[in-house]
């Protein structure tokens, strides 16, 4: 019989079977309890663990002292009692768009939620060329809500300053201060690049002196700027969906950082399944009307987004300042700003770095996935370097279609 209650130990779908019985009360006695090991991410160990006879399941996710992706990440625990805490206050302030958390377990460091299998991974999903037209105006809820709510804007500033505290998470932020914000721009041997695209890669993202200030002024302003408790890793792998529901999950590399970077991130993976259908769409009837769904719905988050920012901000916010002339309104700019800059950010290094996407590996012509890749930089480069000038849904949708038409007509240098 294992010792749940003294030490931490990473456990087997039997040692889950046996946790549960033991040490929740979730099931009934009679439960004939079965368990699966489903997680497919990068950090953590994900079970689902079902009662036979009623069918009523659950998820236990588990987190170990080392990333699964590599053994090199030293990560602590404690990132599963932020990913529990997150859940619920995002609950609080987005009922209906996170799942339920019934326990966290700071011995076993492990969270124990609703499991979502009625929903689907949007990733997924979207490779599969399937639309939700209700996507755009939940995800724009949920950010609105969690982004402005959690702010100075809103809160007592010692209660904020207080979540800040709470929500440190030193070790999360150092993999994207690295993943996201410097390993990509320069050579550096963690990277890994498609062989195809190396060439494209040195002459337009590592040669480039300019891009390299803006991606350090940027990394600057991610580890300095504690403007709203973010998700810190929203891309569409992080969101079940299905057609009336969307459902955000592992938030364990939320902080306090700059409100766009959950913003840039959805819109970013949007241009991925964008880029993705491009070449594995074969009618061409049936790519066009995709593509224009992905384009509406990008424009839309970015439009949804901003109107329902100012709202809610008009609502709820409590700070005497924010109510002078003009400071709504910079407010919401500096976020498109950084939404832009993230959008690129995301867009590199998903190419580049260590960490890639199945919207692009899953290219399976070597010509078109280069093609595809230098489509995702040169629109990452555009986003990053002319961010001050992207504020509208119009702006967003033109660097995306800008982008593709450069590298279709053979424009290495943009």
């Amino acid at each position: 019989m294992k010792d749940f209650t003294s030490a931490y130990f990473t456990m087997s779908e039997e040692d889950v079977v046996e946790y549960v019985k033991r040490q929740l009360r979730i099931f009934d006695e009679q439960a004939d309890l079965e368990c699966q090991e489903i997680g497919d991410g990068n950090l953590n160990y994900v079970f689902k663990v079902t009662d036979q006879h009623s069918g009523k399941s659950i998820i236990v996710k588990q987190a170990g002292p080392v990333a699964r992706i590599s053994d090199a990440f030293k990560l602590s625990p404690d990132r599963n009692r932020i990913e529990s805490e997150v859940l619920k206050l995002q609950g609080e302030l987005a009922p209906g768009f996170v799942p339920a958390v019934y326990s966290y377990d700071p011995v076993m460091n492990c969270c124990v939620m609703d499991d979502l299998s009625d929903h689907e991974i949007m990733r997924s999903a979207l490779l599969k060329h399937k639309k939700f037209p209700l996507f755009a105006d939940h995800i724009t809820t949920f950010l609105a809500r969690t982004l402005l709510l959690t702010s100075d804007v809103v809160l007592g500033h010692k209660e904020k300053k207080g979540l800040v505290q709470t929500f440190i998470n030193p070790e999360l932020c150092e993999i994207s201060e690295d993943l996201v914000y410097t390993e990509p721009f320069y050579d550096c041997e963690q990277n890994d690049v498609f062989e195809g695209t190396k060439a494209f890669v040195q002459a337009n993202i590592w040669s480039d002196e300019a891009l390299k200030l803006e991606t350090a002024k940027l990394k600057f302003d991610f580890m300095t700027k504690a403007q709203a408790l973010i998700h810190g890793d929203l891309h569409t792998g992080s969101i079940f969906v299905k057609e009336e529901s969307t459902k955000v999950i592992d938030p364990e590399f939320a902080f306090y950082g700059p409100a766009g970077y959950d913003v840039g991130n959805v819109i970013a993976n949007l241009i991925f399944a964008y880029v993705h259908a491009s070449y594995t769409i074969e009618k061409e009837e049936e790519r066009t009307d995709y593509l224009q769904y992905l384009k509406e719905t990008i424009g839309q988050v970015v439009q949804l987004f901003t109107e329902k920012f100012n709202e809610l901000w008009d609502k709820e916010a409590t700070e005497q300042t924010a109510g002078f002339a003009g400071v709504k309104q910079w407010y919401i700019d500096s976020i498109l700003e950084d939404t832009a800059a993230v959008t690129g950010l995301e867009l590199c290094r998903r190419v580049i770095g260590l960490a890639h996407v199945k919207d692009l590996t899953s290219i399976e012509k070597e010509e078109d996935r280069t093609e595809a890749e230098k489509i995702c930089l040169t629109a990452g480069k555009a986003f990053i370097l002319d961010r001050q000038n992207i504020r509208t849904n119009a702006d967003f949708v033109n660097v995306l279609t800008r982008s593709v038409s450069l590298i279709k007509e053979g424009v290495t240098q943009p």
